[in-house]
């Protein structure tokens, strides 16, 4: 009896070993669904009607995972930027430093996709893949000071909603680089977010928080238009280099290549500047919630950061730019009242009109996603009807020639 209680029935073993088993093939069957098919339905052709479902599942599940680290990395590297520069932190190099430093914790999931899947580390990297990687990453680091410098001066609230004209821009970009269609809801959901822009300006004025002078407030702003601006060529840039890419798996190596250039950059600004040691001194002396509060901050801005641009990675290869674009347009609210809730920034009338315009551009671009994927489903449909009848026609024609030559 002591053995039986000690030592777990053999049933038992075989339960966890087959639950074990299932969690590894769906974890495998989700990171690997990409390694042929880039999106949902219309992109498998050999495969049966319930690989197709499957597939579809895996690709949605992916597509999510995503998105929440997105959404997560998103807005928490906002609030904790904002409550770096609250704090009397003030180096931008550090900011900016944060903002890719995290590039280790993507081996975490490098390793995983080595472990469950027979893929080798950074196969299908060409000379040219790693070029286009390392100049993307220095071109990310150029991005992360202007966000930074834009971020240290302007509330969360302002910040957030002027980084989202950087929808329009991804548009045009996306249009000259991909190629992509104007439809209704594309138009729309840009002009109406490009609108909340606009009512966002007017009400600027009493945004400035105390002490901060006009000409460091609009130079926060242009740097923060100009963040947007270089993040907008971004996002199409990659989507036309994902053309090339056949899996998640490589996607991820592709952004810790990126990451590393653009640390590399921010490490050289940082030492060239100061940075570090100012960092110790900040640490020290400077910020006023002591020393383990200033590493707990760097060190969650780290993780943030490394999950908003993973995520954003992942949704420009698993839809386009200018969905991956949206998405995060859409996270602007969810910033905006972060930044009111959080640290009480002035929410007037014009910015809750400016709010409401972006989840109404947001909601409209859905909406006509989901119109489009319901038009596809019937075309789809008509076109099975249609063969189905074809096939029935052809094998009755071979019937009545059939028996009429018995």
């Amino acid at each position: 009896m002591e053995l039986s209680a000690q030592q777990p029935p053999a049933a038992l073993n075989q339960n966890r070993q087959q639950a074990a088993w299932f969690i590894r093939s769906v974890l495998a069957k989700i990171i690997m669904y990409c390694s042929n098919n880039k999106g949902g339905t219309g992109r498998v052709s050999t495969r049966s009607k319930m690989q197709a479902e499957m597939g579809k599942r895996y690709y949605m599940i992916l597509l999510v995972i995503n998105y929440m680290c997105l959404f997560l990395g998103s807005v928490s590297s906002s609030l904790l930027s904002k409550f770096y520069f609250n704090h009397k932190g003030g180096s931008r190099w550090v900011s900016t430093w944060v903002q890719c430093a995290g590039f280790p914790l993507l081996l975490f999931p490098i390793c995983f996709f080595r472990i469950f899947t027979d893929r080798k580390l950074f196969s299908g990297f060409t000379p040219k893949i790693i070029t286009l990687s390392i100049l993307i990453g220095l071109l990310l680091g150029v991005n992360n000071l202007l966000f930074s410098w834009g971020n240290s001066y302007l509330p969360v609230s302002t910040n957030s909603l002027v980084l989202s004209t950087q929808l329009a821009f991804t548009l045009v970009t996306s249009m000259i680089i991909v190629k992509q269609k104007i439809t209704y809801p594309n138009l729309n959901c840009v002009v109406v977010l490009t609108l909340s822009s606009v009512i966002l300006a007017l009400s600027s004025s009493h945004d400035k928080p105390i002490g901060l002078t006009k000409a460091k407030y609009f130079k926060g702003f242009f740097s923060t238009v100009g963040a947007g601006l270089m993040f907008a060529l971004y996002l199409p840039v990659m989507e036309k280099i994902y053309q090339k890419v056949n899996c998640y798996a490589m996607v991820v190596e592709m952004q810790l290549v990126m990451e590393i250039a653009a640390t590399v950059l921010a490490t050289v600004g940082m030492a060239a500047d100061g940075g570090f040691s100012e960092m110790k001194r900040e640490s020290l002396k400077v910020f006023d919630l002591g020393p383990k509060a200033y590493w707990l901050t760097v060190g969650f801005n780290v993780v943030t950061w490394q999950l908003c641009f993973m995520g954003t990675a992942g949704m420009v290869f698993l839809t386009t730019s200018l969905t991956g674009g949206v998405c995060m347009t859409a996270l602007m609210g969810i910033n905006v009242l972060g930044g009111v809730f959080v640290y009480g920034d002035y929410f007037s009338g014009l910015k809750a009109v400016s709010t409401s315009l972006c989840v109404w551009g947001f909601c409209s671009y859905i909406y006509g996603i989901y119109m489009n994927m319901k038009e596809e489903e019937e075309n789809s449909r008509e076109k099975n009807v249609k063969k189905m009848n074809s096939d029935h026609i052809m094998e009755l024609a071979e019937i009545v020639t059939h028996n009429a030559s018995g």
